[in-house]
């Protein structure tokens, strides 16, 4: 059996890329969180602000409830960018475990600049370090560099969290 797992960080940090890979190689459902914006916070976005937590909180409702349908294995790409974020998440999954997606501003921003078309602006980004609380000794996960293959970050992952199946 497995667990839940969500991939976070900030934009442009390869959490959809690295999350789909990570449920193919665990053969268990993903889930993009940006799915599960109401149209509203798109909106939002969209033009430049950022969202606050009034925002989030019902959005993160649905992500939890979907971390709570597939507890026995599943993969959210996620921000999940504050400690009380993921606290909201673990509410209904207290399993849950975490893959933090770490670089520098200037490795995501040049992440960030190759995905044209994508709703979040490159404007944004800072607003995300800023927001961003690194995972907690209290928290279940693990945080891996982003800036090396796709690969060598779910063989990290799975390596060191045993998520492997057997």
């Amino acid at each position: 059996m497995g667990t839940p797992i969500v991939v976070m960080g900030v934009s442009g940090s390869g959490k959809s890329t690295v999350g789909a890979a990570l449920a193919q190689r665990l053969r268990v459902p993903f889930a993009d969180a940006d799915d599960f914006h109401p149209a509203a916070n798109i909106e939002k976005m969209s033009t430049g602000h950022p969202l606050n937590d009034d925002d989030r909180r019902p959005w993160l409702e649905r992500i939890g409830e979907w971390l709570s349908e597939h507890s026995d294995g599943g993969v959210m790409s996620c921000s999940a960018l504050k400690h009380a974020y993921r606290d909201q998440l673990r509410q209904h999954n207290p399993d849950t475990c975490f893959l933090h997606l770490v670089g520098t501003p200037e490795v995501i921003g040049r992440r960030q600049a190759s995905r044209p078309g994508h709703f979040m602006p490159a404007s944004l980004l800072q607003s995300q370090f800023d927001t961003l609380e690194p995972l907690g000794d209290d928290e279940r996960g693990l945080a891996i560099d982003v800036d090396q293959s796709i690969d060598a970050i779910i063989d990290e992952f799975v390596t060191r969290s045993g998520q492997e199946q057997p």
